[in-house]
């Protein structure tokens, strides 16, 4: 082949290898976390009793992490190897010395106590949530009142770590896998093998920033997680002077329940979130609502398919539980054959529950509804994540060590946002959510209710499918009691109240009658031991009121719903990009005076018998010395200009 005249090719023996395309990226954020005392923060705040990871402290580690979590490097193995020829520079940015091994640096996640946990996730909360941000510039929903709230979305996500099947027996040790300390088996239906941890976030829609993250092994403790959330989301609010009644907290139906919803009440944010359980569906209240027409109708986003809205009102659902309000959502169910995967099939219909604490006032049904599937953005930035940072790859095989890398990804992600924020000078992006409305009648029942039950309904009978007695094979008798198939009899056992709107009647046969009965294969469930009396149950419930006398309301037009935010997706990946197409270079500066070395640290039997205190530790791996490397970074703005 003919070289081209036109350029001229120079090649070296030397070994120089180039800067990777997230060096300059790391300047810059590491300057600006030293500009606002973040790193001063980290070295004296966040202590850990050091275990076998050398002469380093917590602040080398974090400037590694730091690193890890902006590189985009798919393993530790892949940034160790791209940061080594430059870890002396690397290092020197965080002001520090040497550059500690990969194994150091799994050894120091494996030492992280409760106590050092707790004050790097305090760090994150005070300088990570208002840096870059003001009241008016978070964002914000407007109801149709014009009462203003946070939108914060709680949900869990879960990573799984396949493991080989190895053979179990009596003879064989049993297995000892590497992630027994941060895993643990899931929900049944894993595949062979696999072990699950799950991570509960919260995410604030409007700015697109992380608030939190906590993590259990297994399926995790949603109860405990969502107590930390709530307190996360408290002190967000705090910071910009902000009540809690502005929180606006969206869930998915495992925090349906009334412990879940008692612990967001008492946090006092309000809430919108699909009930886990059906049972609200049979109090008389839901039952008048469901016989009048629908408050509203509307049409699914991928298909014609027409859902009817009904608002039931305000229900308590539990004695220790404030009122709610409930909006009952159905649709036809599908055909024959096809299975539903949310909701509850009754009849022609399938039924969905959204429990929220909303005013009426200022959200309509179809607008609670709206939110709720307004959720799905969640699960977009949840992949944005795991595209750009991707915080559940292991990075170490302890539960306190993961989740502390997992909040320096959190971390990394708000300084990309704030920053990114302050580059651009984007503006809020205001849209109308929803247009105005007229208030729809609402059916005003005026004679007071009377408690009346309606008749007793046999409980469904197990044996149909299996040829067995089922509560329809035993009969009522005159005197109160059921004649069972064999001639004998049950007598009425209690009648008790299984909640505000429904009462259950147990009937039992004698024990002697059952041990000699002929019959009694065919009364035992599959599997029963056969050692207690067969027992058949009624359930009668509370009837509506009787709509003697209603009125309907006047309609009263409805401001609009405004939805304020910012495009987070476009501020991360712009700031991300301008850095990665900027030049870097790392000079050595000519004329440099004689490195200055630190203090030599005394011999082995004295340092055996001496207890060093928190300065001298720290003074370790401090960078010593005038400058002798020179970062130059092109295409630095104004604000984060450095000299």
């Amino acid at each position: 082949m003919i070289p081209n005249a036109s350029i001229e090719v120079q090649t070296s023996p030397v070994d120089r290898p180039s800067l990777p395309a997230w060096f300059a990226e790391v300047v810059i954020v590491s300057q600006h976390l030293t500009t606002k005392g973040l790193l001063e923060a980290f070295a004296h705040h966040i202590q850990l009793v050091r275990g076998r990871f050398g002469s380093y402290e917590p602040i080398d580690f974090f400037a590694l992490l730091f690193g890890y979590a902006m590189s985009g490097e798919r393993t530790l193995l892949a940034f160790f190897e791209r940061v080594a020829p430059f870890g002396p520079a690397f290092m020197a940015l965080f002001g520090r010395a040497e550059l500690p091994h990969r194994a150091t640096l799994s050894r120091f996640l494996a030492s992280v106590d409760r106590p050092c946990l707790e004050a790097f996730r305090t760090l994150f909360e005070q300088h990570s949530f208002a840096e870059g941000w003001t009241n008016a510039s978070i964002g914000g929903i407007w109801d149709r009142q014009g009462r203003r709230y946070l939108v914060i979305d709680v949900d869990a996500t879960r990573q799984a770590a396949r493991q080989r099947g190895l053979p179990c027996g009596p003879s064989l040790p049993p297995p000892r896998r590497r992630l027994d300390a941060v895993c643990a088996p899931g929900y049944t239906g894993r595949k062979r093998g696999e072990v699950v941890r799950t991570r509960t976030v919260a995410l604030q829609m409007h700015t697109r920033q992380w608030i939190g993250t906590y993590a259990g092994r297994g399926n995790g403790d949603y109860q405990g997680e969502l107590a930390s959330a709530l307190q996360a989301i408290t002190a967000y609010l705090e910071l910009f002077a902000l009540t809690p009644e502005v929180a606006l907290v969206r869930l998915d139906g495992q925090y349906g329940d009334t412990v879940a919803i008692a612990q967001l009440m008492a946090a006092g944010v309000h809430l919108v979130t699909r009930a886990r359980g059906y049972r609200v569906l049979e109090h008389p209240q839901i039952q008048h609502v469901l016989v009048h027409p629908p408050t509203a109708r509307v049409c699914r986003v991928n298909s014609d398919e027409v859902v009817e809205l009904f608002d039931g009102g305000w229900l308590q659902l539990d004695g220790d539980v404030p009122q709610t309000r409930i909006i009952v959502a159905r649709h036809r169910s599908p055909e024959p054959g096809k299975r539903v995967s949310v909701g509850k099939c009754i009849g022609e219909w399938v039924y969905e529950v959204f429990i929220t604490t909303l005013p009426i006032d200022g959200f309509l049904v179809e607008d609670v509804l709206d939110l709720s599937h307004g959720r799905g953005a969640f699960e977009a930035v949840l992949t944005d994540e795991d595209v750009e940072e991707d915080p559940d790859r292991w990075c170490s095989s302890t539960e306190r060590g993961q989740e502390l890398w997992q909040i320096v990804c959190q971390w990394v992600w708000n300084l990309r946002l704030s920053l990114g924020q302050t580059l651009q000078k984007a503006e809020l992006r205001e849209i109308e959510w929803a247009s105005p409305k007229e208030t729809p009648p609402v059916l005003l029942t005026i004679e007071e209710p009377v408690e009346e039950y309606g008749p007793w309904e046999w409980a469904a009978a197990f044996g149909r499918a299996t040829g067995r007695f089922g509560a329809d094979a035993f009969t009522l008798q005159e005197d109160g009691k059921l004649r069972c198939p064999a001639g004998a009899k049950l007598w009425l056992s209690e009648v008790r109240q299984e909640n505000a709107f429904t009462q259950r009647a147990v009937y039992l046969a004698y024990q002697t009658d059952c041990q000699c009965c002929s019959l009694r294969e065919q009364c035992l469930a599959k599997g029963a031991k056969g050692n207690r009396a067969r027992r058949v149950s009624a359930v009668r419930r509370l009837l509506p009121p009787p709509a003697s006398v209603a009125c309907e309301q006047k309609p009263v037009l409805l401001g609009p719903i405004r939805w304020v935010d910012v495009a987070g997706r476009a501020l991360r990946r712009t700031w991300t990009i301008h850095w990665r197409r900027q030049h870097a270079e790392i000079i050595a500066l000519v004329e440099c005076p004689k490195k200055v070395f630190p203090p030599p640290r005394p011999p082995r039997e004295v340092r055996s018998h001496y207890c060093w205190s928190w300065p001298d530790r720290l003074a370790c791996n401090a960078w010593w010395g005038p400058p002798q490397l020179r970062v130059s970074v092109a295409g630095v703005p104004t604000f984060l200009a450095i000299k």
